[in-house]
């Protein structure tokens, strides 16, 4: 069983795992995750397993593994990132969802897990993602998640062969939708400050 840092009972978040290299290639494979993220052509294996080691010891990310928890047993369900920008304790968000995952409402709680770990442990002030205009499920769940859109990037992305628009979303501390299930799980510890 993985050990999960922070959950919802639908969703937890746990480390980014290098056993899971194959597996985290494979989603990022799918053609609305190459879509999404906005790359053209898949990315081999091996290049995917130089560039884990050198993600594994870069300190500027903080990378998560996505459990889908309906089950009796955590699940593999996709990974979430903060690009961390130290000088102005700020982050960029990332999601990907497994394609047999989708659907469930995993994005939505990964997001909200991700963000709260990030304002509430990391203590970020804000954090900002970037998503193409036709990705319209992802920009839902970055709405309900708190996510406000704060501008575009005019012809700055690729959908289906045409050039489209990539909306810039960001939330700060103050749009946070909760609850946090970092503060229920500090108050619920017998040790407190």
């Amino acid at each position: 069983m993985p050990d999960l840092w922070i959950s919802n009972g639908h969703c937890g978040l746990g480390s980014y795992r290098s056993d899971l290299l194959d597996t985290y290639w494979q989603w990022e494979q799918d053609l609305l995750s190459m879509l999404g993220h906005g790359r053209r052509s898949p990315l081999s294996l091996e290049r995917r397993k130089d560039w884990l080691d050198n993600q594994l010891k870069n300190e500027s990310q903080i990378r998560f593994t996505v459990y889908d928890l309906s089950a009796a047993t955590p699940v593999p369900a996709g990974f979430t990132v903060l690009g961390l920008d130290h000088t102005r304790q700020t982050a960029e968000y990332a999601l990907l969802v497994a394609p047999k995952s989708r659907g469930k409402g995993l994005g939505r709680h990964a997001t909200r897990l991700t963000v709260d770990y990030g304002f509430h442990v990391s203590g970020l002030h804000a954090i900002s993602l970037r998503v193409l205009t036709p990705h319209a499920s992802a920009r839902a769940i970055y709405r309900d998640t708190g996510f406000r859109e704060v501008g575009r990037l005019r012809s700055a992305g690729m959908w289906l062969g045409a050039r489209c628009d990539e909306v810039v979303m960001d939330m700060v501390p103050a749009d946070f939708v909760g609850p946090s299930m970092v503060s229920s799980y500090i108050n619920s510890s017998p040790i407190q400050a």
